[in-house]
Order: C-alpha cells, then sequence, then structure tokens
C-alpha cells in the first residue's frame, strides 16, 4: 500500500494541501477547529509528516545531538538520563554519540550531523578551544563538563568539590597524596589537578602527580603502580572506573585499602558503593546536568548560531553545580 500524502488528507479534511502542510509544520498560524478537522483526517488515513520536509518549513528538526567522550563511563548514565527527559518533555529526540575519547571521531560526527539537528551537547568534549569557537559560531552549542569562554556550559564545581577533598585528607592525618592522572585532553582533569594542587599547600598536604593513564578499570594497575612508587598515603584516581582498577592492583600487591593506604575518586557512579571497600568519590547532580544543559539548547535555538551571550560567572549561560564527597570506607586515617 501506498503512504497517503499530504493530498490525502486535504481531500478527506476538505482543505487546501498547504492548510495540511501549515498545520504539521507552522501549526501557530492554523485556526484550532481546522487543526482538528485536518489532524482528524490524518489519523484516519495513518499520515505521518514528514521529518525532513517539516524541518524545511519551521527550520527546525525537533532533534538534539549529545555527544558523549566515552559512552562507556556509568558516569554520563545520569547525564544522558536527565536530558533525555527534558528532551522528550519539550517533544524533541535526542541522539546520543559515541565519540570514544577521540577528537577526530568526534569532529566527524558533528560534521555528519550538522544537517540533521538542531543543536549539540558536547559531554567532555576533546575537541580543541578554537575548533569549539568556530563550531558554536556556526551551530547552537552547549558544553558539559568543560568551560570555555562565551560557549554555554553546564560543569561541576571542581574547586569547590576538591577543596572537601583535601579537608578530608587533611583531616585524617594524611601529608601528602597523589594524583593519578586521566586523559590529557581532558579539560575536567586538568581543572581537578589544578585544584588539588594549588590548594594543597594551605591544608598542609603535599601533592604528587601520576599519569596520565586512560580512565578505566583495565588500567588501574598501571596507575597503582606507579603511585605506590611515590610511598605515598593516599590516592585521588582522575575518576571511579581508574580508582576501582587501583584498588583491585592494591588487593592483589596484598595492599590494605584503607589501612595501608586511602584512596578517593571523582563522578560516583552506581559501581562504586559495590565495590569492597566501597569507594569514597566526588559526586555531583549529574542529571540535573543534563536537563539543564537541554534547557539551554532550547534557549539558544530562539536566537542565531553566534549570537553574543553575556559572559562571567554569574551569567545563566554558564551553570557551576555544587558537588557532594561521599565518604565511604576506602578513605581513612594515615598509616602511622
Amino acid at each position: 500500500m501506498q503512504q497517503p500524502t499530504i493530498y490525502d488528507v486535504a481531500r478527506v479534511a476538505g482543505v487546501a494541501p498547504s492548510t495540511v502542510s501549515r498545520t504539521f509544520g507552522r501549526p501557530d498560524r492554523v485556526g484550532a477547529a481546522t487543526r482538528e478537522r485536518v489532524q482528524a483526517a490524518a489519523d484516519e488515513l495513518g499520515y505521518v509528516p514528514n521529518p525532513h520536509a517539516r524541518a524545511l518549513q519551521t527550520g527546525r528538526h525537533k532533534t538534539i545531538a549529545m555527544v558523549i567522550s566515552d559512552i562507556a563511563n556509568p558516569h554520563f548514565f545520569e547525564l544522558i538520563r536527565g536530558a533525555e527527559q527534558r528532551a522528550k518533555a519539550a517533544e524533541n529526540t535526542l541522539v546520543i554519540v559515541n565519540a570514544e575519547e577521540s577528537p577526530t571521531i568526534e569532529r566527524d560526527q558533528v560534521r555528519g550531523l550538522s544537517r540533521s539537528v538542531d543543536g549539540f551537547i558536547l559531554a567532555a568534549s576533546r575537541l580543541p578551544d578554537q575548533e569549539l569557537r568556530d563550531l558554536s559560531a556556526q551551530q547552537h552549542v552547549v558544553l558539559v563538563d568543560r568551560e570555555l569562554g562565551p560557549i554555554p556550559s553546564v560543569a561541576m564545581d571542581t574547586a569547590a568539590g576538591c577543596r572537601q577533598i583535601l579537608e578530608h585528607l587533611a583531616s585524617l592525618g594524611h601529608e601528602e597524596f597523589t594524583y593519578c592522572a586521566g586523559p590529557p585532553g581532558s579539560w575536567m582533569g586538568a581543572a581537578r589537578w589544578a585544584a588539588l594542587r594549588t590548594g594543597a599547600e594551605e591544608h598542609g598536604l603535599r601533592a604528587r602527580r601520576v599519569g596520565p593513564y586512560t580512565p578505566t578499570v583495565a588500567n588501574g594497575g598501571a596507575a597503582a603502580d606507579g603511585a605506590l612508587r611515590s610511598g605515598t598515603t593516599a590516592l585521588v584516581a582522575h575518576n571511579d572506573l581508574l580508582a576501582i582498577g587501583i584498588m583491585r592492583r592494591l588487593a592483589d600487591r596484598g595492599v590494605r585499602v584503607p589501612e595501608d593506604i586511602s584512596v578517593i575518586g571523582f563522578d560516583d557512579i552506581f559501581a562504586a558503593e559495590l565495590v569492597q571497600p566501597p569507594l569514597t568519590t566526588l559526586g555531583g547532580p549529574d542529571a540535573h546536568a543534563g536537563r539543564l544543559a537541554v534547557e539551554m539548547l532550547l534557549e539558544l535555538l530562539k536566537a542565531p548560531p553566534g549570537t553574543a551571550l553575556r559572559d562571567g560567572a554569574d551569567s545563566p549561560h554558564h551553570q557551576r553545580l555544587p558537588t557532594n564527597l561521599v565518604l565511604r570506607d576506602s578513605s581513612g586515617a594515615a598509616k602511622g
């Protein structure tokens, strides 16, 4: 059977084909009674509007692309869930794209989707700064877990969160810690290390850094071996996956957590409380971050790409969300 067309709907509804087109493309330009008649005819015939044709009329695809640096990382699960809920509430479709921690893949995916979506949410983007600036001048873009000048962004308050970690370690009698770094291209990783390094002296701590390491459980072994050489009493890992891998390696080497060494992660993924010992970690409202990013993007769509936005910490286009140090059994008093 042939699919019904707008001409079939127009015949059944007793209106012009252009009225059917406006009903589905620009419903605000059609009277309520006419809209109902056209919709009833469409339902009767099983007519489904062509989204590409509708996009040509309205300039909107009602589709948002969320590009995730590594979709296998559980940190992003809640972020995606929050974004999907908000997009659905606004009758938009959310497309999830995996960049596989590769700026090349991220770049290719964005280019390929640029004509099919209304805008992009880039989560932990690995693209260089200038590429992001150029992209934001051509497309509607919101950054998550990264901040860059005037580009709208949602990020956790890294500085405040790292102060919580430093205060916790100092209160337990630690005099030093080693940070196990993640990917070199991670803006959030660099921000965490900068906050930990600059705040360490204030809390009477010495900060060391090892790495970088790919932030997965499998690479935790190498991170643990590298950190143990420093003789430190506490490890702070780039994320929870790396921290879990570190604890596994420490157990294999007979190093007790937290009796011999404390371990702290970032992100508070669901597995953090399932490992033994349960992992102390810094978390934040990831689902809210996802919802907020979609709201920002929907607001941006009201203006042309590249429109100048008010910058600064108090700008509604730059949101820093509070973090919370979740205390579990992987951190304890310094070995004395």
